[in-house]
């Protein structure tokens, strides 16, 4: 979508920086050059009047983000999980962004799920509430089923939501075009990265099948974890813009004060946010990517119960053994072995020093180790790890950013359970027992064995393999003609004289 649209969004998006105080903030955050500076500048000053109030109450990028709407909250949301691009301190603020929206009407939600289910929602459901939460993207019912009486949970997209973020997607992209126009420095941000993340996110979260899908691949790996639950899609009754699941009673995992009322182990509940996100990243490479305090419940029973899959982290398996073996190699000291792990991962150039880079690393890990137990955090150890690896020219890994994002916000949810966490005790026995299965002898005798499994699919076409790999080579050299005495010559133009003169005398006949 191309038009006049992406100037005047433009216009009213700097204009609202401008006026909520948000300008200085973004700037500083993305460290603008003087020409991006003078331009937004420009573009924000002058129609001022133009930009939206917001909520006073809130910091300035949140209060900017959440008057310029749904789009512009979910980019924030997004940008909170990169603190490589958007700077630690702003992503900080982005993470508490409220997505606290105005509900729309419950007979318009009826109306979707009557069209997207085809079926009669009175025929379905005994009950059918009022919304019970309202995001940027879509709102939450409850209701009960009138064939068994089960309670659940039908998330609804808010009307029009696709062509307002389709609408606002293609103003950031104009947006990105004119700061690679006015400032190629700035290009090291990445601006069109980073919005075409954006717009892969959103448009997973737009089609509810793909959440659908998320929270069934995360219920098959948790469903053997003690003390944690994942409400269950229903699928029959889900579709694109509808999405059905077990309804979840709990006490929110911020009300902390409920959860003691309750009786709930707050030092076990703390310890178990952890150790669970750790298994899931180590042991599934399937995690939930924003497992805020919003997102988790504390179920009657004391059992974790997680929601809201739109943004899920994935880890493929080498990724997952360079990531535990790092986490050892800090537990246990051994910097020179952490050093090895990234050369050989490929993470650092090779002609870079290993001991160097394995003094740095040490830079790193002993300030944090000198720390009270209840100040150490791994999230701020893979922040410096990460800013050691960029002076090292290490790129940008998105995968490892998410999980160290992700690895921060769990550590807050625990620590607001429980202050005193002692975070590498209970991570310690995770990545220990992760290193004893997938690296050593045992993992070797794995690999081998499922690379033999693999091969062996191809085992009854190995032969036509062959066979072609002999013709290719044979047709790139043939192979040279074959000798002959000079008896085989005179005998071969013999014959070919009394053919000729036979095929001579049968054309004079006839």
């Amino acid at each position: 979508m191309r038009g006049p649209h992406n100037i005047v969004r433009l216009i009213r998006t700097g204009a609202t920086l401008e006026r909520t105080g948000a300008m200085e903030v973004v700037l500083d955050a993305f460290k603008a050059p003087p020409s991006l500076r003078l331009f937004a500048r420009a573009l924000g000053w002058p129609f001022k009047w133009l930009g939206y109030a917001g909520d006073p109450d809130l910091p300035p990028a949140t209060r900017a983000l959440t008057a310029l709407g749904p789009a512009y909250i979910k980019f924030g949301q997004v940008l909170s999980t990169r603190p490589d691009v958007v700077g630690d301190e702003l992503a900080a603020q982005l993470r508490v962004l409220q997505d606290k929206l105005a509900p729309f009407p419950r007979d318009v939600a009826l109306d979707t799920v009557s069209e997207q289910l085809e079926i009669d929602p009175d025929a379905v459901f005994s009950s059918f509430s009022e919304p019970v939460a309202a995001a940027s993207i879509a709102q939450v019912h409850w209701a009960r089923l009138r064939e068994d009486g089960r309670e659940v949970a039908v998330k609804v997209l808010r009307p029009g939501i696709e062509k307002a973020f389709r609408k606002d997607i293609d103003a950031f992209y104009f947006a990105a075009r004119v700061v690679d126009l006015l400032a190629p420095q700035a290009r090291r941000l990445r601006p069109m990265e980073v919005i075409a993340h954006f717009e892969g996110v959103v448009m997973g979260e737009l089609d509810l099948r793909v959440e659908s899908a998320a929270n069934a691949e995360f219920v098959a790996n948790t469903e053997d974890d003690e003390g944690f639950r994942v409400p269950r899609v229903d699928w029959f009754l889900s579709s694109r813009r509808v999405m059905t699941l077990d309804w979840a009673e709990g006490i929110p995992a911020n009300e902390i004060a409920a959860i003691e009322a309750a009786g709930h182990d707050r030092k076990a509940l703390g310890e178990r946010v952890l150790r669970l996100f750790l298994s899931h990243a180590l042991r599934d490479g399937f995690f939930h990517a924003d497992m805020h305090q919003g997102n988790l419940k504390v179920a009657p029973n004391g059992d974790i119960v997680a929601l809201d899959f739109g943004i899920m982290g994935r880890l493929d398996e080498y990724t997952r053994r360079v990531y535990a073996e790092i986490l050892f190699g800090f537990i246990r000291k051994d910097y020179r072995r952490v050093a090895e792990v990234h050369f050989e991962a490929g993470y650092v150039p090779p002609d870079r020093d290993v001991d160097e880079f394995a003094r740095a690393l040490r830079s790193v890990g002993e300030p944090i180790f000198g720390m009270d137990a209840t100040r150490i955090s791994m999230g701020r150890l893979l922040n410096y790890l990460f800013e050691v690896t960029d002076r090292f020219g290490m790129e940008t890994r998105t995968e490892l950013i998410l999980l160290q994002r992700t690895m921060v916000v769990v550590e807050g949810v625990s620590r607001s359970l429980y202050p005193q966490i002692n975070i590498w005790e209970v991570a310690r026995p995770i990545v220990e027992d992760y290193i004893k299965d997938n690296i050593g002898p045992r993992a070797l005798i794995r690999d081998l064995t499922r690379t033999a499994r693999v091969l062996s699919r191809f085992g009854p076409k190995l032969p036509q393999y062959a066979e072609a790999l002999l013709i290719a080579q044979s047709q790139r050299h043939p192979p040279p003609p074959p000798r002959r005495n000079p008896w085989e010559y005179l005998a071969m133009a013999g014959i070919g004289a009394a053919g000729a003169t036979l095929i001579f005398w049968i054309a004079s006949v006839v």
